[in-house]
């Protein structure tokens, strides 16, 4: 099964797709390996995406921001999620595989069982929660009832004694878990080194909503015309999202005109006019996984500025992945890219994310990271199954347009696949087509019309 091949988004039963027992074993056994690799005892995870690694639980995105529900692995166990409310009684329900451990000391000894998934002596689903980011009175002790809870599982299974690595916290639940004498340290670097190369099985889910923007970007190309409004589209890509089976939009990015240039990273509801530069970042997530995915479109016509501002962000993008193998490093990336300085940034990090590359998985920040800033002195070494998307920004000589591209690659044995297949060799140009007396009017000309004369530009 080609990993980077899209199929119907359904399960059948005549055709291999993706394996979801097969992701979840996976992904528990790579976090197990790097926590087993590390000087912890045990992870707590409290953000979301690193709960469903562990665990391949979720409750919806609306919590994700809310940091209400947490999840344990200790190196003698398989995880523990505590849930909000009757989350937990659905996961007993419909998540079997947190009644199963193949970790000796969770297992039930009496219980009956094949292979080397046992049944668990506890259930890995229980009710509880953390402090709705303070919403609780603090007399209520909810913080030091958490701690209470991963201070029983740590002394069960031996590992008091060891650090505690935490993605994220709260303050009342840090100071609760020190007062309850146990290390806290940071646990983060744990969970993105195991999430650092994806399976087959999480790069069949990338492309498969790689293909989902493709899909909005056909819709949103056939939409953009003057009088629509950034936030319109928004709107409409949102929906083809949706309909397409998107479990999340989590952003769309809608740029348009001046306000290219500075890059503001928020939609507007400015109405898009002729001549327009605007382009886009797409969102979403697929079964958990998400792209990172820019286009850029001319609305009706294109200036020169625009067109070379296009073709200059477009040279880098494809100097940049032609050095994507197995073995290069974030440094060899960047180095081809060009400095803040040389389009009007004072620094790297005032410039940091426009010639840019993250990691793309359950979250869209990942390992590794490519950035001038600090990929120079860091390099990281690329590997067989690193997903990552690549970005580059170049604002034109006008002031006040811009072009922005991204391109989502997968690492392969020898050189590497891109996924992001809605086209960007060169500027597209949306709208309707305008017809002059003489025929179809020129798709290269600046949107105030006097520049497009030779008296307009005072050289008559």
């Amino acid at each position: 099964m080609k990993s980077t091949g899209t199929t119907g988004t359904n399960a059948v039963d005549w055709e291999e797709r993706v394996d979801f027992d097969r992701l979840r074993d996976a992904r528990l056994a790579r976090l197990k390996a790097e926590l087993d690799r590390s000087e912890l005892g045990a992870v707590l995870a409290f953000d979301f995406s690193n709960i469903r690694y562990m665990s391949a639980t979720h409750i919806g995105t609306w919590a994700m921001d809310k940091l209400i529900r947490f999840a344990l692995l200790t190196r003698n166990t398989d995880p523990v999620v505590w849930d909000f409310g009757s989350a937990a009684k659905h996961h007993k329900l419909y998540n079997p595989w947190l009644d199963t451990t193949t970790a000796e000391m969770d297992a039930d000894p009496n219980a009956p069982h094949e292979g080397a998934k046992r049944p668990r002596l506890e259930t890995g689903a229980r009710a509880g929660i953390s402090t709705l980011r303070g919403a609780f009175p603090p007399e209520a002790e909810i913080a030091q009832g958490v701690a209470k809870k991963i201070k029983r599982e740590l002394e069960k299974f031996g590992l008091a004694n060891q650090p505690l690595g935490v993605d994220v916290i709260e303050l009342p639940i840090l100071f609760a878990l020190q007062q309850e004498g146990i290390q806290v340290v940071d646990g983060q670097q744990v969970f993105m080194e195991a999430r650092r190369v994806k399976t087959p099985d999480e790069i069949r889910l990338l492309t498969q909503a790689a293909s989902m923007v493709d899909a909005a970007y056909e819709d949103l190309y056939r939409f953009l015309r003057p009088g629509v409004r950034e936030n319109e589209a928004v709107g409409l890509v949102a929906k083809t999202l949706y309909d397409l089976g998107s479990e999340y939009v989590e952003g769309v990015n809608a740029i348009s005109g001046e306000r290219c240039s500075p890059h503001p990273h928020v939609f507007s509801d400015r109405l898009i006019r002729p001549g327009d530069p605007a382009f886009f970042d797409i969102l979403h997530s697929f079964n958990g996984y998400r792209t990172c995915y820019y286009r850029t479109f001319a609305v009706g016509s294109a200036s020169s500025a625009q067109r070379d501002a296009y073709t200059r962000a477009r040279e880098y993008m494809d100097r940049a992945i032609a050095l994507v193998k197995p073995g290069a490093t974030t440094a060899d990336i960047v180095a081809v890219w060009p400095t803040a300085q040389e389009f009007g940034f004072a620094d790297e990090e005032a410039a940091f994310a426009l010639q840019y590359g993250h990691g793309v998985g359950l979250s869209i920040w990942e390992k590794p990271i490519f950035s001038r800033l600090t990929s120079l002195d860091h390099p990281e070494t690329l590997q067989e199954g690193n997903v990552f998307a690549l970005e580059t920004y170049w604002p034109s000589a006008d002031g006040w347009g811009a072009a922005r591209i991204e391109e989502e690659v997968v690492v392969t044995a020898d050189g590497c696949e891109v996924i992001t297949k809605f086209p960007a060799e060169e500027l597209l140009v949306a709208g309707k087509r305008y017809y002059t007396i003489d025929g179809p009017l020129n798709l290269e000309r600046d949107s105030q019309s006097h520049l497009n004369t030779t008296w307009g530009r005072g050289e008559a």
